[in-house]
C-alpha cells in the first residue's frame, strides 16, 4: 500500500470533510421545503388519538424556528450515513484485517438498529403514550383547555425518537466491548439479573411517568440485551481485534 504524506491526508481528510458537508446542505434544503409535511407526518400520532386537537404557536417567530430545527434534522440525517462511510473509508487503509471485520458491521448496523428504535418508538410508544396524557390532562378536576405548544411537542416528540433510536444500538456496544477484550462474555451472563434491573431503571428514566411506556422500552432493549449475548465471543475467542 502506498504511504501518503501528512500534506497527503489533511488534503483528503479535507475533501472527505467537504462531501460531507455538502451532503448536510442538499438535506437541509430538502428538509426546508419539506418542513410542512415533515410536520405533518410528526404530528399524526398525536392527532392519531386526538381527534379535533390543537396545537399552539406561541411566539411570533415559532413558525420560522420550527423550520429552520427540521431542516436541520433532514440534513443531518442525510449527511449522517454519508459521514460515516466517509470515516470508514479514511481509516479503514489503517485497519489491520480483524479489526476491518469487526468495525465496518457496526457501522453498517448502527444507522439501522436506530432508524428501527425510532419507528419503535414512532409507531407503538407514541400512541399510547398520547393517549395517556391527553386522558389525563383532559380528566382535570378543574376546567380545562388543552392546546399544547409545537415546540414543545417537537421536542419532546425527537428527543424520544434520539432516545430509542440510541437504546437499540445496546448490541452492537456489547458486542464491540467483547470483541476488543473489554467485556467478557461469561461476566454478562453472570450480571444478568443485575442488568435487567438497570434495564428497567433506565426505561423508567427516560420515558413519560406511566406504566405502558416503560414497558414498551425495557421490553425490546431486554431482547437486544439478549440479542448481544448471542452474538458476544465465549471466553478465550473475544480478542479478533488482534488477530492479522
Amino acid at each position: 500500500m502506498k504511504r501518503m504524506t501528512l500534506t497527503q491526508h489533511f488534503a483528503e481528510l479535507r475533501r472527505r470533510i467537504l462531501w460531507t458537508v455538502a451532503f448536510f446542505a442538499v438535506g437541509f434544503v430538502l428538509g426546508w421545503v419539506g418542513a410542512p409535511q415533515l410536520l405533518q407526518f410528526l404530528t399524526r400520532p398525536l392527532f392519531s388519538v386526538w381527534a379535533g386537537g390543537e396545537l399552539l404557536y406561541t411566539g411570533l417567530t415559532d413558525g420560522l424556528m420550527i423550520q429552520f430545527s427540521l431542516a436541520t434534522m433532514v440534513g443531518l440525517m442525510v449527511m449522517a450515513p454519508v459521514a460515516l462511510y466517509h470515516i470508514w473509508a479514511y481509516v479503514a487503509p489503517g485497519l489491520r484485517v480483524g479489526e476491518r471485520r469487526v468495525v465496518w458491521p457496526i457501522l453498517v448496523m448502527s444507522p439501522i438498529l436506530f432508524i428501527t428504535g425510532a419507528a419503535f418508538a414512532f409507531y407503538i410508544l407514541f400512541p399510547f403514550a398520547f393517549r395517556f396524557f391527553i386522558e389525563l390532562n383532559l380528566a382535570s378536576s378543574v376546567p380545562t383547555v388543552l392546546m399544547p405548544a409545537v415546540r414543545d411537542y417537537l421536542g419532546f416528540a425527537i428527543g424520544m425518537l434520539k432516545i430509542f433510536g440510541i437504546a437499540f444500538q445496546l448490541p452492537l456496544i456489547m458486542v464491540l466491548l467483547n470483541r476488543i477484550g473489554i467485556l467478557d462474555r461469561a461476566a454478562v451472563l453472570r450480571m444478568r439479573r443485575y442488568a435487567i434491573v438497570i434495564i428497567v431503571i433506565v426505561a423508567a428514566i427516560l420515558t413519560p411517568p406511566d406504566v405502558v411506556s416503560q414497558i414498551l422500552l425495557a421490553l425490546p432493549m431486554w431482547g437486544l440485551f439478549e440479542t448481544g449475548l448471542i452474538f458476544m465471543r465465549r471466553d478465550g475467542d473475544q480478542n479478533s481485534l488482534r488477530r492479522p
